[in-house]
């Protein structure tokens, strides 16, 4: 959804403030935390820690971050509005632009950095990352076999008219007035898929923008399979909640 020739919406200044939703990530949040502190523009990491049963929280607060904690896990919807929430308490007259992030790129966090000038600029409301193929630590591919991408894309594009390459991708950047116009947000995997449609439904522009960030990658294991299992399942249930269901099931 380029909106490359559309005229410029006014740019909205102010600065940044990432959000990092994170659950059991004490051997990673420090270095997430580290890196997106290098990001110019950044002058706010929040993490929330979306029930930790380890030192997350510790960890995170070691590193600079200002921490908010759920004390039973409410999931990543949860933790972005929480988090946000922590961020209007701080803004002044103008609120900053959001930024969202996983917890575990580590020292690749610093790669996101290309989401924020766009929005910044005025020239998109929200700016979604794509990466790079994923590997895992063994150097085998990660990643199953795309049905959720696909449901996910499939999705959007009947609800909006516009096919993301990675619709999944939790790495986004989007003004306040964007993150609230998406509110409530969908629970569960749903979340971004979800956040898409209710935005590109109401006219806000968005683009993917490619980053150079590295995630924990799942594999084909059963724990991979079962994580992917709920993915489609949350998505699909986002999706059936806006009408945006494809005609056809994508191919598993």
């Amino acid at each position: 959804m380029s909106g490359t020739d559309l005229p410029p919406v006014e740019p909205v200044q102010g600065a940044v403030a990432c959000v990092v939703p994170a659950k059991d990530e004490v051997e990673r949040i420090a270095a997430t935390v580290a890196a997106v502190q290098k990001i110019a523009g950044v002058d706010l990491v929040v993490v929330v820690d979306d029930g930790s049963t380890d030192g997350t929280s510790a960890a995170a607060e070691q590193a600079g971050a200002v921490v908010v904690r759920h004390e039973q896990n409410r999931g990543k919807a949860a933790a972005m509005e929480t988090g946000a929430a922590a961020v209007a308490e701080r803004d002044g007259a103008q609120p900053r632009h959001l930024l969202f992030l996983d917890a575990d790129l580590t020292d690749s966090a610093t790669g996101a950095e290309p989401l924020i000038e766009p929005v910044v600029a005025g020239r998109v409301d929200m700016t979604i990352g794509t990466l790079p193929a994923q590997v895992r630590a063994d150097g085998s591919k990660a990643g199953g076999h795309g049905f959720v991408v696909k449901l996910a894309r499939s999705g959007i594009e009947q609800a909006t008219g516009w096919a993301p390459e990675q619709p999944l991708s939790g790495q986004r950047c989007l003004t306040r007035t964007a993150f609230e116009a998406a509110l409530p947000l969908a629970r569960g995997f749903g979340v971004e898929t979800a956040l898409s449609i209710d935005l590109g439904r109401k006219g806000f522009r968005i683009i993917e923008v490619p980053i150079e960030v590295r995630h924990r990658a799942t594999g084909t294991d059963l724990r991979g399979q079962l994580h992917r299992g709920r993915q489609f399942l949350h998505v699909r249930r986002a999706l059936a909640a806006r009408s945006a269901l494809p005609s056809r099931k994508p191919p598993q």
